[in-house]
Formats: C-alpha cells, sequence, structure tokens
C-alpha cells in the first residue's frame, strides 16, 4: 500500500515539473515584445521574436533535464521540434545541428572507450592501479582523478573521459557494491567528469575552447597568447582544483567504506590470471595512440590543423570495426540517449547563438557591471560564462561575452588577459547540467546519481571554483606576473 502511494506521489511530481517546463515556454514566448539590451557604447541589442522563442526553447529544456521527467535524450529531440513548430529556426537547420561534428566527435570517444572495455585494456589498467594506490578509498579515488586530470593534458577531455569510464566501473565492481548507487560511486563517477573539465583547462589540448578563445582574444586585442604562456598561468589552477575537488567530494560523498580489505592482493591476483598483453590490445592500442597522437599534433603542425579532430577521432571508429575489434553488436550496445544528448545541446546552443538571444543576455549582463569596481567586474564575467557554459557550448559562452567585455575593460582599467584567463577558467567547469560537457553526460551513463543529484552537488562545487577563479585573480596570477590591471 506505502509503495502504491509512493509511486503515485512520483507521478505526481513528475507531472508538476513537465507542466512548469510548458508553463516557462510559454511565459516567455507569448510575452509582449522584451527591451532592447544596451552596452556601454550605447549600441542597441534587440531581441527579436526568434530570439525570446530561444529562450523559451531554452527553458522548457532545462526544466525537463535538472528533473528527468522524461529520457534526458528525448528532450534534447523537445528542442529540435519545438525549434520547427514554433518557426524559431528552420526544421533543416535546427536538426542539422543534431549531426554537429562535435556529436559524432563524442560518439568517436564512446567507441574508444567501448573498445577498452572489450579487449580487457580497462581491467588490466584498473588492477595495476589499484595494486599500487593499495586498498584505501580516499587514495583510490585521488589516483583515478590524478589520472583522468594528467591525461586532459595531452588527449580532449571528452576522448579522456570514455577512456576513464570503463576503468572507473571496474574499480567499482570491486567495491562489493553490485553496482547499486552509493557516496563512493557518486564520488568516483561525478568526480571524474568534474576534474576532467579542471584538468582539461591547463593546455590546449584538452579542449577547443583554448584554441578557439585564444584566436578570437588576438583578433580583438590584437595581443598573442601562445600554448605555453596558457599552460603557465593555468596549471596551478587546474590542478588546484583537482584537489580540492578530491577534497570536496571527500567531504560531501564520503565512502561509506574507508578501505576495501583485500583489493591489493584480489587486484594483484585478477591481474596475474589476466595473463600476458593480447594481440588485440596491443592493436587497440596502436590505433587509439596514433589518433590521439595526430589530433595532439594538430596544435603544433600547421599542415594538419585544417584537417578536422572529429574525422580524426572516426578512422578509429572505422579501423576498430575493420579489423574485427568491435562488431554489430557493439554498435548497437553505443549508448544513443547520451548521443542525442549532446546533439539537442549543440541545437539549443546554436539556436540561442544565431538568434542573437545569447548576445542579448550578455550585454544586459555586463552592463549591470561598468561601473563597478575592476575586481567584480572581471568575476561578473567569469560568472556569466560558468553559467552559460552549463548551457550552450562553452565556446559560444566565451565569444558572446568576451567582446562585450572588452569593450568595457579599458574604462575600469582591467587588463584583457586577465578577462580571458577568467573566463576560460570558468567555460572548462561546467557543474550544474549534464549538457555542459560531454564528461558530465558519459558519468551519468554510470546511474551512481540523477540529474537532480548532479544539479544539487554542482551548486557548492561551482561555489568553490569562483572562490578559485578569485584567489586566482587577486593573489595568483599577479605573483606570476599576468596583468590584472592597466599598467598593472
Amino acid at each position: 500500500m506505502h509503495a502504491q502511494m509512493s509511486k503515485k506521489r512520483v507521478n505526481w511530481m513528475r507531472l508538476v515539473f513537465m507542466l512548469t517546463g510548458v508553463a516557462l515556454f510559454c511565459l516567455v514566448y507569448f510575452s509582449p515584445p522584451w527591451a532592447d539590451a544596451v552596452d556601454p557604447m550605447g549600441k542597441h541589442f534587440p531581441l527579436s521574436r526568434e530570439g525570446k522563442g530561444a529562450l523559451a526553447v531554452f527553458l522548457w529544456a532545462g526544466t525537463w533535464w535538472v528533473f528527468e521527467v522524461v529520457p534526458i535524450g528525448v528532450t534534447s529531440l523537445l528542442i529540435g521540434v519545438l525549434q520547427a513548430l514554433f518557426l524559431i529556426r528552420p526544421a533543416k537547420v535546427a536538426f542539422k545541428d543534431f549531426m554537429d561534428p562535435s556529436v559524432l566527435f563524442i560518439f568517436g570517444s564512446i567507441v574508444i572507450g567501448m573498445v577498452f572495455t572489450k579487449t580487457g585494456l580497462t581491467r588490466r589498467l584498473a588492477y595495476k592501479m589499484l595494486a599500487v594506490v593499495g586498498e584505501k578509498t580516499s587514495h583510490i579515488m585521488l589516483g583515478c582523478f590524478v589520472v583522468t586530470a594528467a591525461l586532459t593534458h595531452i588527449m580532449a577531455h571528452t576522448a579522456v573521459a570514455a577512456t576513464i569510464y570503463p576503468l572507473l566501473l571496474s574499480i567499482y565492481a570491486l567495491y562489493g557494491a553490485d553496482e547499486k548507487p552509493t557516496k563512493f560511486g557518486k564520488a568516483l563517477f561525478m568526480g571524474m567528469a568534474y576534474v576532467a573539465g579542471a584538468g582539461s583547462i591547463v593546455t590546449l589540448l584538452g579542449a577547443a575552447r583554448g584554441a578557439v578563445a585564444i584566436g578570437f582574444f588576438n583578433e580583438i586585442v590584437d595581443k598573442n597568447v601562445g600554448f605555453f604562456e596558457l599552460s603557465y598561468y593555468m596549471f596551478p589552477i587546474g590542478w588546484l582544483m583537482t584537489f580540492l575537488l578530491w577534497g570536496f567530494f571527500m567531504i560531501f560523498c564520503k565512502p561509506e567504506k574507508k578501505v576495501i580489505p583485500g583489493l591489493k592482493e584480489r587486484a594483484k591476483q585478477l591481474s596475474a590470471e589476466q595473463g600476458p598483453i593480447t594481440r588485440k590490445e596491443i592493436l587497440a592500442l596502436g590505433i587509439i595512440f596514433s589518433v590521439v597522437g595526430v589530433m595532439s599534433l594538430r596544435s603544433f603542425i600547421p599542415a594538419l590543423e585544417p584537417i578536422d579532430k572529429t574525422a580524426i577521432i572516426l578512422v578509429s571508429t572505422i579501423l576498430f570495426f575493420v579489423v574485427g575489434i568491435l562488431d554489430l553488436e557493439d554498435l548497437e550496445q553505443i549508448s544513443w540517449n547520451i548521443i542525442l544528448l549532446f546533439a539537442g545541446a549543440m541545437s539549443i546552443g546554436f539556436c540561442l547563438w544565431e538568434t542573437e538571444a545569447a548576445r542579448w543576455l550578455a550585454v544586459n549582463w555586463l552592463s549591470m557591471f561598468q561601473k563597478a569596481n575592476w575586481f567584480v567586474f572581471v568575476m561578473s564575467i567569469a560568472f556569466f560564462v560558468m553559467v552559460m557554459t552549463n548551457f550552450i557550448m562553452n565556446v559560444a559562452a566565451i565569444a558572446i561575452s568576451l567582446p562585450v567585455a572588452l569593450v568595457i575593460a579599458p574604462y575600469l582599467g582591467v587588463a584583457p588577459e586577465v578577462i580571458l584567463f577568467a573566463s576560460l577558467v570558468t567555460a572548462g567547469m561546467p557543474f550544474l547540467l549534464l549538457v555542459g560537457a560531454a564528461p558530465n553526460a558519459i558519468a551519468y551513463d554510470s546511474k551512481q546519481f540523477t540529474t537532480g543529484e548532479f544539479f544539487l552537488y554542482g551548486i557548492p562545487a561551482s561555489i568553490l571554483l569562483m572562490v578559485v577563479v578569485g584567489i586566482a585573480v587577486a593573489v595568483i596570477w599577479p605573483i606570476m606576473g599576468m596583468p590584472v590591471t592597466i599598467g598593472g
């Protein structure tokens, strides 16, 4: 009887959240025209009917994503449907974004993760790692976080997450919880997603956002920021966040078990049972390292730069099937819910960008701080990028805020470098929504947490991130020689 009442209550709550999304859409879409946004130079940015519609779709989808009233991939389909039905963007455009190269890059990354699992490479790596870090769950978690962050210095954080994910599954299987959600599971998988973002800010190889933002910055300010200059300023921040996130999860998701008795010996035994490395494992590693190597060299070899990273990573997908490592059954086991999630995220991101709704938001937000103290102004930009990168592409979040910020900056005596770096830090760490970054969605596939839990844990984690950015802007970067004020 109690179970039946509970079920009815859950269904009722689901209905409330479903209708909340619909109500927010109607409230915004059918409201009278909104006032123009005005930048400090007096330039007006009107919000068109399509732009208002984009914000309405954004609110409906965001509500359904957070409360997971339907599968997250289905909410993504809704994004395309609403754009077409309400003439916000043509269907041909809205749905074309579902096959954007970034979505296919995520597909290719997930396939690499599958290969690690199927060939046994994941278990081999997991057992070796556990034999080193020992039986304490705190050390196991720290070891996983450090490996994740380090790998994002040399390869895209999406590919790192897809590679590390199966390794975490193998480690979690030895925790003895039968795949049921636990605090250790939440910390392990959510932490991996968060740390993948923290590590990816350190070099230009971790994500595309760095190279695009620097190119954009160079064009506006006419100053060049090099590969090693970026790493010099980002290294302490990325690693500080990695260790702070470990501490964060040890507090908020303290593992139920302090140690896993006998784990070290068990790991050694399982490693011995695997025997020597197989031909398929060697072949898989050869393909993966070749692809990662070529993608990494794009930043250094001009001839490779025009080749899209998605095409490179999909070469590995094709080769896995050509050489017989994967087959049709593996293709059918791919988590299309996660692929669709990012397909919808790309569609709403481009929609906000192309209708200029995102620019309208940026101008309105940053104009409020045009007479603020220089520190408050820099933090307001970092905050805006942090919030927006949870909903739209982080590259777009930076691209809509940097031009406005760099116009206001000279009047407040703010150096452009600090605006760029503060924006890049928060753009790399969307801790609130799964759509903010591919590692978030890959971690969600573990079923250790809900979208609502991810959002709730993300609030204090985002506050922690803003505190670190504040310390970087006020203390760390000036000590390292970065100009934060003009003439400073």
